[in-house]
């Protein structure tokens, strides 16, 4: 991208996606014009109606900047501070796992499961464990106005940034963050009606298959749970059992690699039944769910 040249929106645009491309990103135009909205401060849309407007040099200059850094593999969430979650928008840091479509997964199937129940309305506890940015707590508590949620994470300064979104959200009176390994830390006598989670559920051994801008920018804590990518679900399992009320149902994502193997530990676990493992839109099993006898 050339600084004497005179460029439109448009001619940037289409310059930096094939620039991506040939440095990796397999969604060069939609990073293209996300880096450009966040340079222009102006919504993406606005885009497409100022193509032909001129690219003054000072846009292009941050822009320059922001390419440079996305072609060296940070990814566009932690570039833009900002990434979408069920049309809610949260702030990131490499403090934190970038929220993925997926995991809209686990929260999708939190609001099947009370709506059968017929709970909507009712004064539900609800915990998430790993809260990271805090994208499943505060999603939750505004679909269920009557909820109060418990978001947990070992880290605090994945907290922070979840304080951060709760407050953004203005979810200040319903979202209790707490430091904890699981439940270490939560009184004992707690107990959740719901507990949702997207834990670290990768294998070690799979690292070398991720891509490089994950591995070597996303938090390790966040990703990788040990030696087979089991462990912290096996863990989860054990204690949701104590911690939820009769009846009550532990939700969690999981890898499609592992999920067979965690549903015959969800089956076989102490206290626990109806284990199920729910889909995504790539037919590919995505969520576990299971009740507490």
């Amino acid at each position: 991208m050339s600084q004497s040249t005179s460029w439109t929106i448009g001619e940037i645009l289409e310059w930096t996606t094939d620039y991506l491309k040939q440095h990796g990103s397999t969604s060069a135009r939609l990073d293209a014009e996300v880096l450009l909205a966040h340079a222009r401060e102006c919504d993406r849309i606005e885009l497409y109606t100022a193509f032909k407007d001129p690219a003054e040099e000072s846009l292009r200059q941050a822009y320059r900047e922001l390419v440079k850094r996305r072609a060296e593999g940070t990814p566009v969430a932690y570039l833009v501070g900002l990434r979408e979650f069920y049309s809610m928008s949260f702030r990131v840091t490499p403090a934190v796992l970038i929220p993925r479509p997926e995991t809209e997964f686990v929260l999708i199937t939190l609001l099947d499961l009370i709506k059968t129940a017929g709970r909507q309305d009712d004064p539900l506890v609800i915990a998430d464990v790993g809260t990271g940015s805090g994208n499943l707590a505060c999603a939750a508590a505004t679909q269920l106005p009557n909820a109060k949620l418990v978001a947990i994470d070992i880290q605090q300064n994945a907290l922070e940034v979840a304080g951060e979104n709760v407050a953004r959200h203005q979810l200040n009176s319903r979202v209790q963050l707490v430091k904890s390994d699981l439940f270490a830390t939560i009184d004992a006598d707690q107990k959740f009606d719901y507990i949702i989670s997207n834990p670290p559920y990768i294998g070690l051994g799979e690292k070398s298959s991720l891509p490089h801008d994950v591995v070597d920018q996303e938090p390790h804590t966040a990703l990788f749970a040990g030696p087979t990518g089991e462990e912290i679900l096996q863990r989860l399992l054990v204690e949701s059992s104590q911690r939820l009320v009769r009846d009550g149902w532990l939700i969690s994502e999981l890898s499609p690699i592992i999920a067979d193997s965690v549903l015959r530990i969800a089956q076989n676990a102490d206290g626990m039944k109806n284990a199920e493992l729910m889909n995504d839109l790539s037919r590919q099993p995505r969520v576990l769910r299971v009740q507490n006898k």
